[in-house]
């Protein structure tokens, strides 16, 4: 008895990607209209899976400059914008053989697929660390100047010393490594994608962990950002320890809301 289209329905759902072709030649014979349709499905998902290994090919371009370094770190950093929480920096050095797929700016994967790849990235990359600066000492120094003291902290946090910095945007100061700053490097290098990724999955547990510490801003969902729950929150329950004071002077000066 020939297998029922809804039971070759489930083992397309469980086929993995490299046996999409396998599964495709195994039902080719198969006439039924529903089998045909599944065929079809599977082949668009090996037309996807191409077109991301080409994508993925392309943001190697920048790594592949440098054939003389063999520990090429990505830089980036998340958490410029937020009233609450840390700015936190991503340093990852990737093999050069890496198959890992799907890496992109953090900002353009759901969360589900940021999850993902973070525990991938953590696995396969020859190193990855994160470098983390508080809202006390983002108000001390200013944002920027914390932006560059968190990269600087996720570079000495790595395990081995990378032979060069392909930054997003910044070259950062006081560090001896060569740099190399790539405008919107998150989405143009693989590198710095996966640095992108790691250091967005790392600030956002944080936020989730400071939700349950300080319940009402909703920072489980807007991460720290001025949402308008964020300043209903403020409003109500007042500055927690984890808020910059620098990001809230205009709703001092504009509501006299005292810190």
């Amino acid at each position: 008895m020939a297998e029922s289209i809804s039971a070759i329905k489930e083992v397309l759902e469980h086929t993995k990607e490299e046996e999409l072709g396998a599964f495709c030649e195994a039902y080719a014979f198969d006439e039924r209209a529903g089998v045909q349709n599944l065929i079809k499905k599977a082949k668009k998902q090996m037309e996807a899976l191409e077109a991301e290994k080409q994508r993925i090919a392309l943001l190697w371009t920048y790594e592949k400059q440098y054939p003389d370094c063999e520990l090429i770190c990505g830089i980036d950093e998340v958490g410029r914008g937020p009233l609450a929480g840390p700015v936190v920096a991503g340093a990852v050095i990737l093999p050069k053989d890496c198959k890992i797929l799907y890496i992109n700016d953090s900002k353009k994967l759901s969360e589900k697929k940021r999850e993902e790849l973070y525990d991938v990235i953590a696995k396969e990359a020859v190193s990855a660390a994160v470098g983390v600066v508080s809202p006390k000492r983002i108000d001390e120094i200013n944002i920027l100047q914390a932006t560059y003291e968190a990269m600087r902290q996720a570079i000495k946090n790595l395990s081995v010393t990378p032979d060069i910095l392909l930054n997003d945007a910044v070259t950062i100061p006081q560090v001896e490594i060569p740099q190399v700053p790539i405008i919107k490097g998150d989405a143009k290098s693989i590198s710095i994608g996966a640095a992108s990724i790691y250091a967005k999955v790392t600030r956002d547990r944080m936020m989730v962990e400071y939700a349950t510490l300080y319940p009402g801003y909703e920072w489980e969902k807007n991460k720290g950002y001025g949402s308008n729950a964020h300043y209903e929150g403020i409003r109500k329950y007042g500055i927690t320890p984890i808020h910059r004071l620098s990001f809230l002077k205009k709703m001092q000066e504009d509501e006299g809301i005292i810190f």
